[in-house]
C-alpha cells in the first residue's frame, strides 16, 4: 500500500494511492493519521495531479541515520567498516518533503547528496529481539541523507553537518505491507540533474534493517514515526543551487528535490 501525506491547500491529510477510473492515479483518502489508526477510507476522492505531496511522516521524535553502511562507500571516504552499527541523530526540523527545496546553508561550500532506503517504526518498542523486528516497522520510503561534508571533517560531531534545515527529504509515499526480506535487495539509484551518480542495492549494506533495528533499540526507545536511515552506497558528491537530486528506490518511488541557496 502507498500512502501519502498531502495537502491541496489546507490541512495535510492522509491517502491511499489506487488508480482512477480514466487510468490516472487518485488518492483515497484516509480517516487520521495511519501511524496512530486503522485504515479507514472517508470515501474522498482526490486527483493525485492536483494535490501537493508532503513528507509522508514528520517523526514526532528523531530521526536516525546509520553512517558507512556499504562497505564502498566507507572507502572512498577514507574509512573503515564500522564493527556494529555507527548511529547519529537528526532533528526532525531537518525533515522536508518530495518537490521541497534543500536549503544549502550559509557557512558550508561542500554539501554533499546521499541516497538512501528509509524505515519508519510504527510503534512504541525498546530491546527489540530479531525475531520481532518486523513486528515493529510500519512501511519503508526515499531518503536523501544530505550532508554538510566540510562541517562534518570540521566539528569532528556531525549535529551540524547532518541536522541544519532542509537536509533530510523523505518520500515520496510511505509503502506498508513489506516484509524484511522484500526490501533486502532493492535498486537503489541517485540522480543529480539526470545523471546517475549512485547505483546499488541494499543486499550491499553492511548491517541489515534487522541488525539496524535491533542495535538502536537496544540503547534507546523507538517511537511511532521515528525514521531510521539505513545508509548511503559510493557515488557520494556534491550538490550547487540550480540542481535537481533524485532517490530512487525499487518500488518506493522517487524523491525529488531542487537545491536552491539563501
Amino acid at each position: 500500500m502507498r500512502i501519502a501525506r498531502f495537502t491541496t491547500g489546507e490541512d495535510p491529510r492522509f491517502g491511499v494511492i489506487e488508480s482512477g477510473p480514466d487510468g490516472h492515479e487518485v488518492l483515497s483518502v484516509i480517516v487520521g493519521d495511519p501511524l496512530y489508526t486503522p485504515v479507514q477510507f472517508t470515501g474522498e476522492r482526490v486527483p493525485l495531479d492536483d494535490v501537493r505531496l508532503l513528507a509522508p511522516v514528520i517523526p514526532r521524535s528523531k530521526v536516525l541515520g546509520v553512517g558507512r553502511n556499504y562497505a564502498d562507500h566507507a572507502a572512498e571516504m577514507g574509512n573503515e567498516v564500522p564493527p556494529e552499527p555507527l548511529i547519529f541523530l537528526r532533528p526532525n526540523t531537518s525533515v522536508i518533503g518530495p518537490g521541497d527545496p534543500i536549503v544549502l546553508p550559509a557557512g558550508s561550500d561542500e554539501v554533499h547528496y546521499e541516497g538512501e532506503l528509509a524505515v519508519v517504526i510504527g510503534r512504541l518498542c525498546r530491546d527489540v529481539p530479531a525475531d520481532r523486528v518486523g513486528e515493529v516497522i510500519l512501511g519503508y520510503t526515499c531518503a536523501n541523507d544530505v550532508t554538510a561534508r566540510d562541517w562534518q571533517r570540521g566539528d569532528g560531531q556531525w549535529w551540524r553537518a547532518k541536522g541544519f534545515d532542509a537536509s533530510c527529504p523523505l518520500g515520496p509515499y510511505l509503502v506498508t505491507g513489506l516484509g524484511l526480506d522484500d526490501v533486502a535487495d532493492l535498486a537503489l539509484t541517485t540522480r543529480r540533474d539526470g545523471e546517475v551518480v549512485q547505483s546499488a542495492r541494499t543486499a550491499q549494506m553492511v548491517y541489515d534493517v534487522t541488525r539496524i533495528v535491533v542495535h538502536v533499540s537496544s540503547a534507546m526507545t523507538l517511537l511511532p514515526g521515528d525514521v531510521i536511515l539505513t545508509g548511503t552506497p559510493a557515488g557520494v558528491g556534491p550538490i550547487t543551487a540550480g540542481q535537481r537530486v533524485e532517490v530512487e528506490v525499487e518500488g518506493l518511488g522517487v524523491l525529488s528535490n531542487p537545491v536552491v541557496r539563501r
